[in-house]
């Protein structure tokens, strides 16, 4: 997020109750897949009622998966309500095991709090996929450490390109920019990758590791786009549906469900209109040396 972020006022953000609406309309819909994510959800005030309210959906047949992602900070207190409620597994943001580092890079954050909640996580029953940006300069030094930290703990690791969104200041987002082409190449230097078919709808590829028979993935907006078999949309807390990450083209939902109260089908009408208008893909490319296809809306405002 921006250092100094401008948050919206309560009126404009969906009740739990309207999130309800919506997010079962979706179902409704269709779809069998719910992620909860943010900026951070479980700091969200009583996110619980909310997402017991989804698991009546899990607990019908008509929603598959109910996840979560998160930075982990409120996992100790939060993951045996999690599970209870019908989660499987969540992922955890985390771009660094090097408490300084973790630190910097999250202004705020303390490592061993994250690190206990993936374990409280873990002691639920959850399945944990740890979430790392690749950033040059920043985390390249760890790459094994963190694959192996996963490989100890049984659990998957999934590496992302950074991405050029929101206002980037002073951050240099190519010089950030660390191919996971280049990272594969390494992790091959010293480990037998073998290629998984997983089809999930989503952008990662996946490798299993063969010494370890740990599965990571890679998600690589920049060197080789998804978009052709990408089937996600993401629905922000003021009831935007945004079709695309990179993109800026978005249906704004929220008033048209406010507006009818007893009736979902204008609801309906427009998110069936938004999807079949749900572009082709995004146009993040650094190959000039520059960040084009950059969208002014930072991660934390669509999900991420």
């Amino acid at each position: 997020m921006s250092e100094n972020m401008t948050f919206l006022p309560k009126k404009e953000l969906l009740s739990l109750e309207e999130l309800d609406r919506m997010c079962s309309t979706f179902v409704g819909l269709g779809v069998q897949k719910l992620r909860i994510t943010g900026g951070e959800p479980l700091v969200r005030r009583d996110i619980m009622t909310f997402m017991r309210s989804m698991s009546r959906h899990l607990d019908s047949g008509a929603l598959k998966e109910l996840t979560v992602t998160t930075n982990g900070s409120q996992l100790d207190r939060f993951a045996a309500d999690l599970a209870a409620c019908g989660v499987r597994r969540i992922n955890v943001s985390l771009d660094t095991l090097d408490p300084a580092k973790f630190q910097r890079v999250t202004r705020w954050g303390k490592l061993d709090k994250v690190l206990s909640g993936i374990d409280a996580a873990r002691r639920a029953g959850l399945r944990v996929k740890i979430n790392t940006v690749a950033l040059k300069g920043f985390n390249e030094d760890e790459l094994f450490t963190l694959a192996e930290w996963c490989a100890r703990e049984d659990m998957d690791l999934t590496w992302i390109e950074v991405m050029p969104m929101g206002d980037l200041g002073g951050e240099d987002r190519v010089g950030q920019y660390w191919a996971l082409s280049d990272l594969r190449k390494e992790l091959a230097s010293r480990y037998t990758l073998s290629d998984l078919d997983e089809q999930t709808g989503g952008p990662a590829r996946y490798v299993r590791v063969e010494e370890t028979g740990q599965k990571i993935g890679f998600i690589t907006p920049l060197t080789h786009n998804f978009c052709e078999s990408c089937n996600r949309v993401r629905l922000t807390c003021t009831g935007e549906l945004f079709m695309c990450l990179g993109q800026e083209d978005n249906a704004s939902l929220r008033d048209i469900m406010r507006n009818s109260p007893d009736d979902d089908q204008p609801l309906i009408r427009a998110i069936e209109d938004a999807i079949a208008h749900k572009p082709k893909g995004h146009d993040f490319d650094y190959s000039r040396q520059k960040p084009d296809g950059q969208v002014s809306r930072h991660m934390s405002h669509t999900g991420g």
